[in-house]
């Protein structure tokens, strides 16, 4: 028998409802998410300007204490690995990609299980009004090598500590709310045994 073929747009449908039953306080980022999936225009192209998907890599080292971030080029600011989906549907794909290229880590893996999900505003930049990002979160292992490579986008990456993101700052600066949630959500997930 035949594999089906696989409808990303429908597995992310899916992957939304798991998300929303697991945190059910979320429910109304997980509408607005269901809502710009069922939209005509392209949701998954950079050129719908009211607001688009992108994706993004949580990515852990190893032992699962840190997670890698960028010092953001255009936005200066400390954020997770991700980028525009640029026509593909299949966002976990994104996020391995973009993790990928903005790291130069070999050997990363990742769970197709969606981690987090936040909408937030892209200030205008030159011609490109401001507009919505709607931001798939997963997580994204490191391999062995964990010598990363700064890429053209950032203008640093660094491994940070989830305990102290969790807490909203280190010595290095502080971290917005998104990155806390994130932060508390792997915490949690771990027994916050880290």
């Amino acid at each position: 028998m035949p594999n089906p073929v696989r409808d990303p747009c429908r597995d992310l449908l899916q992957a939304l409802d798991d998300y929303g039953r697991r945190w059910p306080d979320e429910g109304a980022v997980v509408a607005r998410f269901q809502g710009l999936l069922e939209d005509r225009n392209d949701p998954f192209s950079r050129s719908r300007l009211t607001g688009h998907f992108t994706a993004s890599a949580w990515l852990v080292d190893r032992r699962g204490t840190r997670v890698l971030l960028t010092h953001h080029r255009k936005l200066e600011r400390w954020l997770q690995l991700g980028g525009h989906a640029d026509g593909e549907r299949d966002l976990a794909a994104v996020a391995l990609l973009e993790a990928q290229e903005e790291s130069g880590l070999p050997g990363l893996r990742m769970e197709r299980e969606l981690f987090d999900l936040d909408r937030h505003w892209i200030p205008a930049r030159g011609d490109v009004p401001g507009h919505w990002h709607y931001d798939a979160r997963y997580v994204v292992h490191a391999g062995d090598d964990e010598q990363y490579v700064v890429s053209a986008e950032s203008l640093d990456l660094a491994w940070r500590d989830i305990q102290r993101i969790a807490s909203g700052g280190d010595g290095a600066g502080t971290y917005d709310a998104a990155l806390q949630r994130m932060a508390r959500k792997w915490l949690q997930r771990h027994g916050n045994d880290q």
